[in-house]
């Protein structure tokens, strides 16, 4: 039997999180004679995530094929993986454990791959969801929180300048994926111990950098849910933080090779040092005032590190 589409779903102590999805996943409108599957990858939980997917597999019989997989290396990344090694579609979807999908987000994903056949990989329009008001000015770096809105028109992200969409919410072919991705990660993800990002981002540059576009299409639709903990001005603050400490690698990976390597860490840290001194400048006055402005100074700020960060990160791998 061919299966059309595959669901992936990482998830970390997602117990709470994770009926909400399944039930949305349930009631997805999807072509006639369409098939596919969801596969929840359990990256190491502490919670009773493995007992909800129990709980669902019995519900989703005759339905829907409901997988569930253990991962025990923590990180995001580490969990796409394993969904990549387990999916038995040619296009694989993955969906956070805290985001909502119109009810044709499915049928959609499946059908602009239909219709763009260089796609690689692509995103949606992914909106807020927000439990509490956001600070003022929070657009500056709603990015962070991985929420997207590039119009109403599909239109291509620049990878090269790190313009890609997040991983709450995209496709990916998955034999391009297998063909071109590493199978180790350089960048795993967020975990307990830290808040660096570029874990999702990675893998798109590869794909970009064999070739395949990665688009940008608002028929695929999805609600982020923020809940007010991540509004807080200490959390936010980390995240943009750990947004910034990736960037150096990341431009790397996008790099050609040759004098291209040590051109573009010149240029990452020439540059970013640039913005960090004109923000500074610019918002002398109320940097530490503005929560959205203080957010703006820390992944300057850490997007200058990121250079000093890469080469630290390189010399404990070799020892």
């Amino acid at each position: 039997m061919t299966i059309h589409f595959t669901v992936a779903i990482p998830a970390y102590n997602g117990a709470s999180r994770l009926p909400s999805l399944l039930d949305n996943l349930l009631a997805q409108a999807t072509p006639e004679n369409f098939t596919w599957q969801v596969i929840v990858v359990d990256n190491n939980s502490t919670d009773d995530t493995a007992d909800v997917i129990q709980d669902y597999q019995s519900r989703y019989q005759g339905t829907l094929s409901l997988v569930y997989a253990f991962e025990q290396e923590q990180g995001a990344a580490f969990a796409r993986q394993k969904a990549m090694q387990l999916a038995q579609s040619e296009l694989v979807g993955f969906l956070d454990d805290d985001v909502v999908p119109s009810v044709d987000w499915v049928a959609q994903a499946y059908q602009f791959a239909m219709h763009t056949p260089k796609a690689g990989a692509y995103g949606g329009k992914i909106l807020g969801r927000f439990e509490v008001t956001p600070p003022e000015g929070f657009e500056r770096i709603q990015s962070f929180l991985a929420l997207r809105n590039r119009g109403s028109s599909p239109n291509l992200y620049n990878p090269k300048f790190l313009s890609m969409p997040p991983s709450a919410a995209w496709v990916v072919r998955r034999q391009a994926w297998l063909d071109h991705v590493p199978e180790k990660p350089s960048l795993g993800g967020r975990t307990g111990k830290s808040m660096v990002q570029g874990d999702d981002y990675e893998p798109l540059l590869y794909l970009h950098k064999a070739g395949w576009e990665i688009w940008y299409t608002p028929t695929m639709s999805v609600e982020h849910i923020i809940p007010a903990k991540r509004l807080e001005k200490d959390y936010l603050i980390a995240l943009s933080r750990g947004c910034g400490l990736c960037v150096c690698q990341l431009r790397l990976i996008a790099a050609e090779g040759g004098w291209d390597q040590p051109a573009t860490f010149m240029k990452v840290t020439a540059g970013n040092l640039k913005r960090l001194m004109s923000h500074l400048v610019e918002h002398r006055f109320n940097m530490w005032s503005d929560t959205v402005t203080q957010c703006e100074f820390e992944f300057f700020l850490s997007s200058f590190l990121s250079s000093f960060y890469y080469l630290l990160s390189r010399s404990a791998s070799r020892d």
